[in-house]
């Protein structure tokens, strides 16, 4: 399996032949590999993970293909043919196994709704959260994208999070918002967080790649 990131918190998962997109979002440049895509997940509804002009474009490249997401994105894209998948849940999708966790968006403040969630663990190996710090609880991670810089995010909890993963491998997302000097102050800590557990840190550029 071949985890590609992209801007910010978009993910292209490819496994014998087939692709996943993950949160092809407003900070996220076009995918033009669609020829082998068979389904899209999206996270939660935040307009970073997922818009109409994304999902129309994927929609249109691909023929059609089916979108796995939690409910409040189902209400947010109502236009949309989404699959409502929940914490517990899921889903295989030749050659893929998704399972999801969690349940809701970390807080941004007191006076923003917390909108419904998913992590998302792709074969049992790839976990990427979201915009949350859910844990699969259970599974030995062999990389993690880990969210990097958010309005919900400080970096001690961040921290905590790759320390209570403790993957094998993990790289950061959701660090479009970062200017150069924040994401390489994130990925320092993220660094050290990952090597506590014996693991290491990739510092993944939009395009890059990892294979597991």
């Amino acid at each position: 399996m071949r985890v590609t990131k992209h801007e910010h918190a978009a993910l292209f998962i490819e496994d014998a032949g087939k692709a996943l997109i993950v949160d092809p979002g407003s900070f996220t440049n076009p995918f033009t590999e669609l020829q082998d895509v068979i389904a899209v997940v999206i996270t939660h509804e935040h307009p970073d993970h997922w818009t109409p002009e994304h999902l129309d474009r994927i929609l249109k490249g691909t023929g059609g293909v089916p979108i796995y997401a939690p409910e409040g994105v189902a209400k947010a894209a109502a236009g949309y043919d989404i699959t409502v998948v929940r914490p517990g849940d899921t889903v295989r999708l030749e050659p893929f196994t998704l399972e999801f966790f969690g349940g809701k968006h970390e807080v941004i403040h007191s006076s923003i709704p917390i909108v419904d969630n998913v992590g998302v663990l792709v074969n049992g190996e790839f976990y990427y959260p979201g915009d949350s710090y859910a844990v699969p609880r259970g599974h030995a991670v062999e990389l993690l994208a880990a969210p990097i810089g958010a309005p919900w995010l400080k970096i001690g909890d961040a921290i905590d999070f790759v320390l209570a993963v403790a993957p094998r491998r993990a790289f950061g997302t959701h660090d479009m918002t970062l200017s150069v000097i924040g994401r390489t102050m994130g990925a320092a800590r993220l660094t050290w967080a990952v090597e506590q557990g014996g693991g290491e840190y990739l510092p993944l550029e939009p395009g890059e790649s990892a294979d597991l």
